[in-house]
């Protein structure tokens, strides 16, 4: 099955209260963990390529993978820029096979958010591309997106009908109280997502497709393994899963996780190498790390978005 856009996947997933995830690729093992549990779920899902993964494992390189990994599997395969920060690396990506892309360009003035947006979709929906888009800053740090807690601006529900009639955009990123990165909440904290303005979205955009972004929980018994094995990562939360599954079954039909993968893999690796440490070769602890993340994406799949058997 050659890749697809996310246009039919976000139609039955709002139809049938399900989400499908994004997962952040970086590499060969990353991408066959997350298409391998895919496949085993019978779920659709969305490869997405960051920032950061374009700068360390080069597009082309991402794109050629991502097709072996598509010759391998029956289910539908969607390929997605993360956070495009203009109209050029949009405009690369699409040239180079990527199905869908997003022009994150939040940051700026109102106008100039639409007048960007605007020049993304009508080049990308000429060659059959979908486009994500943002409205409000989601606190953390992913890659090159870095937004200070104190910047972090919610959604406002009164902006999203103009913006996507004047845009023309396919889904729309919101922030509602999710935050990008692995150190989100302190212990103690009780982080909740701001239901009532997705719901209100929701209302303002019937049937439209809304986006998560920085949707990871932060397993922690991954992070206890990490530190149990040489790490230092701080006591940290995430969104609680009970609370993304309440998105779901709104208006969210996609939901961005890398955290809990990364975590997920270096819990695996350090494992691997304090307990064999004459150990060498990257493909003996490798395999344990996809092995990981790949139990993590099923988890993922199965228990939070509930996408299994949707293929």
């Amino acid at each position: 099955m050659p890749l697809v856009t996310t246009t039919e996947m976000f139609k039955k997933a709002y139809e049938g209260g399900y989400a499908i995830g994004a997962f952040n690729v970086n590499n060969m093992e990353t991408i066959q963990a997350i298409v391998e549990a895919a496949e085993e779920c019978s779920s659709p899902v969305i490869l997405q390529v960051s920032a950061g993964a374009r700068k360390y494992a080069n597009p082309v390189y991402l794109r050629h993978l991502v097709a072996a990994a598509v010759e391998t599997t029956h289910i539908p395969v969607a390929m997605h820029l993360d956070h495009g920060a203009d109209f050029e690396i949009c405009k690369d990506s699409i040239e180079n096979g990527f199905t869908s892309v997003m022009i994150d360009a939040s940051s700026k003035p109102w106008e100039e958010n639409i007048k960007t947006t605007r020049e993304v979709v009508e080049y990308a929906h000429a060659r059959g591309v979908v486009v994500e888009a943002e409205l409000g800053k989601l606190a953390g740090i992913e890659d090159d997106v870095k937004v200070a807690s104190k910047d972090a601006l919610f959604t406002s529900p009164d902006e999203v009908q103009e913006f996507t009639e004047r845009t023309g955009i396919d889904s729309l990123a919101i922030a509602i109280g999710t935050s990008h990165g692995a150190y989100k909440f302190k212990p103690g904290q009780d982080p909740k997502l701001r239901i009532d303005i997705l719901e209100e979205i929701g209302r303002r955009l019937p049937g439209f497709p809304i986006v998560l972004h920085g949707a990871s929980s932060v397993p922690q018994d991954k992070v206890a393994i990490v530190n149990q094995f040489g790490g230092d990562m701080p006591n940290a939360i995430g969104i609680p899963e009970s609370e993304l599954k309440k998105a779901v079954k709104l208006a969210v039909c996609k939901v961005n996780i890398d955290s809990d993968l990364r975590v997920a893999f270096t819990a695996a690796v350090r494992k691997h190498l304090a307990e064999n440490p004459s150990h060498f070769d990257p493909r003996q602890y490798l395999t344990d790390a996809r092995a990981s993340m790949k139990e993590m994406v099923k988890h993922k799949i199965c228990d939070v978005l509930g996408s299994a058997n949707k293929a």
